[in-house]
């Protein structure tokens, strides 16, 4: 068994990013393609599994060298759990990282702290890496206040946790607004 490896989420890039096309007037589809680009390449030398269930995203994390995991699953929060009973018998821990961070650096090389972590966004209420032990019934609670939902999975699983505020992690693209300098 391996100790970890990051788990990228990914949705069909031209599909990608519904609130930044609402106000964007640039190629929204080469931007989240470039993030999640980079995103991959910052995670190593970590293993990077890419989660998706569409056929281009998969050749797309085939050409920068992912794994993939395909995932029948209609929403992010069935995907990563089913990625996490999936691989909990070749992995440690899992660390699932949106793959629209605008400041990847160190994620594949960041030191891995017992229990799990929560690393929010810029806001403090979404997470945008979630360190979990594999073996625990740990449910994925994505979507708005996912920071506080992951804690109380923690908390309930009795399991020690901290939550990460000050990364450049927080920073990932939704809005125009996310684009702007730190």
């Amino acid at each position: 068994m391996t100790s970890e490896a990051i788990i990228v989420p990914l949705k069909q890039f031209d599909l990608a990013k519904d609130r930044l096309r609402q106000d964007a007037d640039f190629d929204v589809t080469a931007l989240a393609e470039e993030l999640a680009r980079g995103v991959i390449f910052k995670s190593r030398p970590r293993q990077v599994i890419v989660l998706s269930e569409h056929p281009d995203v998969a050749r797309f994390a085939n050409s920068v060298g992912a794994e993939v995991w395909n995932s029948r699953a209609t929403n992010l929060n069935e995907a990563v759990q089913d990625a996490y009973k999936g691989l909990a018998e070749r992995f440690e821990r899992l660390i699932v990282v949106h793959g629209d961070l605008r400041y990847p650096e160190g994620l594949g090389d960041f030191t891995l702290e017992p229990g799990v972590t929560v690393v929010t966004d810029h806001r403090g209420e979404g997470t945008n890496v979630l360190v979990v032990p594999t073996g625990l019934e740990f449910h994925f609670a994505y979507g708005p206040q996912s920071r506080s939902r992951h804690v109380d999975q923690a908390r309930n699983l009795g399991v020690e946790y901290r939550v990460v505020t000050d990364s450049p992690w927080r920073f990932d693209v939704d809005e125009l607004s996310d684009l702007n300098d730190r």
